[in-house]
């Protein structure tokens, strides 16, 4: 491909998810696209990336701020996945740039509702870029299946989602940013937004209001940081209630290693049901008419997958997505910033609802 048709990638916060990124963009090397910069204050993930993009024969500029990635104007496309409180001025630095960036910004967009609102009126005066938001489980094979399913018909109106992560603690990130609530957002704002993220595509409705349950009851109690003891919950039931009278729950445990799938994925119409089960991979759906015996069961597969990576496979999907998103000149991407304020939102609402003790409405954490 002619060196003018490359599409230049910077990475902003190089730690296990932003090399993570720049191993899935090197499996896309094929389809045009080059990591020339990366920027963080943090050393050694400095180094690691360095290390990466050398094995790669990637040369690669090195910055440890984000602004003098932008001021160096080596990029095209912008990934963020730097750690959660960092999103809000990194993604309003970018938007407000001379330079026009499309940027790819990991979830949760920001950890509050009103910056996530700021960075959406900010992007809607930069007609020049796109930007998308990595709620990546949207392009895991089986969940991708039971969407294409439920967009189908074949299970009729939609009427419940159960989506149930049974999974191990929360890993050591650099600094253990994501031990306290302020830096992340909280545990329901942080891992959970994929999950109200789905709920919303599976209802095709928006959220009305939320009641959730939640405490630290096993992980993190005996680790002290700086004096502070960590305050993430880690395991929850939250209840979604949809405009359009469907209800979604969700079935957090993050100490339940001894599990087969980490995620169960379960959506039940008036016709019918569909699961999705990961890692597994399997997609189960059948009708009310066909009962127990006409259950099919399929194996959710993607051929354009190069690279499974962390998440089997989504995040080489969701870049090759935007890459064609960005190729097209599309006027929006697959998953925009309004996803990104919804799935915030409701986890926003789950946090005040298990402190509060009450139902939390949608409309009181917009305001």
């Amino acid at each position: 491909m002619a060196a003018s048709n490359i599409v230049k990638y910077g990475i902003v916060g190089v730690g296990m998810m932003g090399r993570e990124h720049l191993i899935n963009l090197h499996h896309l090397r094929t389809e045009g696209v080059a990591v020339v910069a990366i920027a963080d204050p943090h050393v050694p993930s400095q180094k690691l990336a360095l290390d990466l993009a050398q094995s790669f024969n990637w040369p690669i500029k090195v910055f440890s701020a984000h602004k003098d990635l932008l001021d160096s104007l080596l990029c095209d496309v912008v990934v963020v996945s730097s750690p959660n409180m960092t999103h809000y001025q990194i993604l309003m630095d970018i938007i407000n740039h001379p330079k026009p960036h499309h940027v790819l910004v990991e979830k949760p967009l920001c950890t509050t509702v009103a910056h996530c609102k700021e960075v959406v009126n900010a992007a809607r005066k930069r007609q020049d870029i796109l930007v998308q938001v990595g709620l990546e489980y949207r392009y895991m094979p089986p969940v991708a299946k039971l969407i294409e399913i439920v967009k189908g018909g074949s299970l009729g109106q939609v009427k419940m989602v159960a989506i149930r992560e049974h999974r191990f603690p929360f890993l050591v990130k650099v600094n253990n940013w994501n031990r306290f609530n302020i830096n992340s957002g909280g545990t329901l704002v942080e891992k959970c937004c994929h999950f109200f993220d789905l709920m919303r595509l599976f209802a095709g409705a928006n959220p009305v209001r939320v009641m959730a349950s939640g405490a630290i009851d096993v992980n993190h109690k005996d680790e002290i940081y700086d004096g502070k003891v960590p305050d993430i919950i880690d395991n929850a039931y939250v209840i979604v209630e949809f405009d359009n009278g469907s209800r979604g729950m969700l079935d957090l445990c993050m100490f339940a290693e001894g599990t087969k799938n980490e995620q169960e994925i379960s959506v039940v119409g008036d016709i019918g049901k569909g699961e999705a089960f990961v890692p597994e991979s399997i997609v189960r759906h059948g009708t009310r008419v066909g009962g127990r015996d006409g259950v099919q069961t399929l194996k959710a597969e993607n051929d354009q997958i190069k690279y499974d990576g962390l998440h089997h496979g989504s995040s080489y999907l969701e870049h090759l997505h935007f890459l064609s998103a960005i190729r097209a000149k599309a006027k929006a991407p697959a998953v925009d910033l309004h996803d990104g304020l919804v799935s915030v939102a409701i986890g926003v609402a789950a946090q005040l609802s298990i402190e509060k003790g009450r139902f939390v409405t949608i409309e009181e954490v917009m305001s």
